[in-house]
């Protein structure tokens, strides 16, 4: 078999996103040179696009994935790709900028006729003809690949992971936090660092509805889900439930960091100007993902959360804390002892 079709093998034998992109990165890495490599996601904000960028690839040598997630605040102004805005507005399939010692090329990757992620490859010359046509050839099958797993990994409003997808994400997490289990903490550090789950819930979502109808009631799901992704980073991961119901796997991180991170985005939904609707709150409830079921970690993030509908709405709620208050009683779910939303 040869190398190319050994690499698109690899490339389609993955369900998951992580592993696709290191597949397609390695496949360019080994069949043309390549110095750097970036996935650019676009992110829609009342301030207008930004793009976050994920390295994937440095000095010619992978980056490991749970190192590569970028800061919270590490968002690109999208007027410093102009090259890149004029090749979507025209609909291309790439731009590229030569500088001295420089040479750059994009390659947009569109899901469902937009464009959700950018392919930025760096080199420190200009491809030949040659092996453009394998680096287009393996970003066509990415885009194509890509394309089959949103369809039936996300959800068609928001673009987020659906609830089909949570139970193998949830469990990926739990192997990470067993792996994580006996590591010394930094000496800097106060508290250990663990993952957690939020489930987020838009209150009185049915009075936006009712009184504005399902279109506007649409918008204001979309104008959340843009708040959720600049709010969280990159390796979190964002589901959307139905209805107003999303869920947030958080990774790796004290308490302090959670409830500081929770409460952003609550406050960032709260200052936001929905168009029409106006005002528009959440309440979160969180728990350690530790040691529990997909399904008993929900359950606990749930009662979180009804706690705080019940106390005023509009709040970060975490449940270990509310337990240890005696505003809550522990409860150990089992499968059938949950109503999930």
């Amino acid at each position: 078999m040869t190398p190319i079709l050994q690499h698109l093998v690899e490339i389609t034998g993955h369900r998951d996103q992580d592993r696709l992109e290191v597949s397609v990165v390695s496949a360019m890495r080994h069949l043309v040179n390549i110095r750097r490599v970036r996935k650019l996601e676009l992110v829609n904000t009342a301030e207008g696009r930004l793009i976050r960028p994920v390295l994937l690839l440095d000095a010619g040598q992978p980056v490991i994935t749970d190192r590569r997630s970028p800061a919270l605040n590490d968002l690109e102004p999208f007027s410093n790709f102009p090259e890149l805005d004029q090749a979507i507005e025209q609909r291309l399939n790439s731009a590229e900028r030569r500088e001295d010692g420089s040479y750059t090329l994009w390659l947009p990757v569109r899901l469902q006729d937009k464009v959700v992620s950018v392919l930025e490859l760096c080199n420190d010359v200009p491809y030949n003809p040659q092996a453009l046509d394998v680096v287009y050839g393996i970003a066509e099958v990415y885009r194509n690949y890509q394309s089959l797993l949103d369809y039936s990994e996300r959800d068609a409003l928001t673009g987020l992971l659906n609830r089909k997808t949570f139970d193998e994400q949830f469990s990926r997490y739990s192997q990470l936090e067993v792996q994580s289990r006996g590591t010394e903490m930094p000496a800097n550090a106060t508290e250990p660092e663990q993952h957690w789950l939020g489930v987020v819930d838009i209150d009185h979502f049915k009075q936006v509805n009712d009184r504005f109808g399902h279109l506007y009631g649409d918008e204001v799901l979309i104008l959340v889900t843009n708040l959720l992704r600049t709010s969280f980073r990159t390796h979190d991961r964002i589901f959307r439930f139905g209805g107003e119901e999303f869920v947030v796997l958080l990774r790796s991180v004290t308490l302090e960091d959670a409830h500081r991170i929770f409460n952003r985005f609550r406050t960032n939904i709260e200052q936001h100007v929905f168009p029409q609707v106006g005002r528009v709150t959440v309440t979160v409830g969180f728990t350690s993902t530790a040691g529990g079921s997909s399904v008993e970690v929900l359950g606990h993030s749930d009662q979180a959360l009804y706690y705080g509908k019940e106390n005023g709405r509009n709040q970060v709620q975490h449940y270990e804390t509310l337990v240890a208050s005696g505003k809550l009683e522990s409860s150990n779910l089992a499968n059938n002892d949950v109503e999930l939303f």
